[in-house]
């Protein structure tokens, strides 16, 4: 399905080296914020102490957050479970406070709201917990870096996964740059959202990279940046209209989901919008850096076949 088809292929590889150049400058921003600033953990990481309450009613979580922010709590996490009675509420440690001291704390001001609010249950997450939240969201990390490179260099070749991975990384890191300069809440949603984003932004690769090979196969006359020139232009229609539809879901959630999909929908806005941008101008520029050719894609007619064969030295 196309909306327009533009007859004239855009010049993007002329100029892959501003776009590269401004893509390592966000890069080096992002990473000097995650060193300068770090990420603002959320409670899943830090430790803390989470808390079921049950109310009579429908619960109001924005009362409800605003009375426990009116503690002194800056960073508290407040979200339905189960029913729309139930509320679980998260608060980070304090210094000096105990977690039974801060539930008992919790629990006399919610109750000044709304005397009829019940504590089901109170249990303190140590940060050994957290530590162990960090090491496996890592090692997720990892693994789906390790499969996309894998993937990419038996479905294409080593230099398509290269350029892949190194792009996908790209939209990590400027992610989680953002999440550092602005000190926005890292909670495991987040997480679960920049590994969407792995996926979702190596899809979008994998297209171009396949259309790359067929135009490899099918104008034997082009160059290469006029190959990939071609390729990128051919999927325009297609990629505003999947992206378009995507981050129409996205702002759904981020203005209508309330506080607890507040920072994973503006993760995958953040890593959609970056995710266009690597896989046209960072993944495609590299895979041209690393010398990618025809021959790399489409193998060498032999002496006894036909050199007029249209599908001489084709690969299916």
């Amino acid at each position: 399905m196309e909306f327009f088809r533009i007859k004239k292929d855009i010049p993007f590889m002329k100029h892959a080296l501003v776009f590269n150049a401004i893509s390592f400058f966000t890069f080096a921003l992002a990473v000097f914020f995650l060193f300068s600033r770090g990420l603002h953990l959320s409670v899943e990481f830090t430790g803390g102490t989470v808390m079921e309450v049950a109310y009579s009613q429908p619960a109001e979580l924005g009362k409800v957050r605003d009375t426990v922010s009116g503690l002194g709590y800056a960073d508290v996490q407040v979200q339905n479970f189960g029913t729309a009675r139930d509320v679980m509420i998260r608060l980070p440690v304090q210094k000096g406070v105990t977690s039974a001291q801060q539930s008992d704390q919790v629990l006399a001001a919610l109750k000044a709201a709304d005397p009829a609010v019940a504590l089901r249950r109170t249990e303190f997450v140590g940060p050994q917990v957290g530590e162990e939240l960090v090491h496996g969201g890592l090692m997720a990390l990892g693994m789906v870096v390790l499969g996309i490179v894998i993937y990419l260099a038996f479905r294409f070749e080593w230099k398509f996964g290269v350029a892949a991975i190194i792009a996908n990384l790209h939209d990590v890191i400027i992610i989680l740059g953002f999440f550092a300069f602005f000190q926005w809440e890292f909670s495991l949603s987040v997480l679960a959202a920049v590994l969407a984003v792995l996926g979702y932004s190596v899809n979008e690769s994998v297209v171009i990279f396949d259309r790359i090979r067929e135009a490899f196969r099918r104008y034997r006359k082009m160059t290469t940046h006029e190959v990939i020139d071609h390729a990128i232009t051919s999927t325009m229609s297609r990629t505003i209209i999947t992206h378009a539809s995507t981050e129409a879901m996205v702002l759904s959630m981020f203005f209508f989901g309330g506080p607890s999909l507040h920072y994973f929908a503006l993760a995958l806005t953040i890593g959609i919008l970056f995710g266009i941008y690597s896989s046209v101008f960072v993944a495609a520029a590299i895979a041209m850096w690393l010398g990618v050719k025809r021959e790399d894609l489409v193998k060498v007619a032999r002496k006894d076949e036909d050199p007029n064969d249209p599908n001489a030295g084709a690969t299916v």
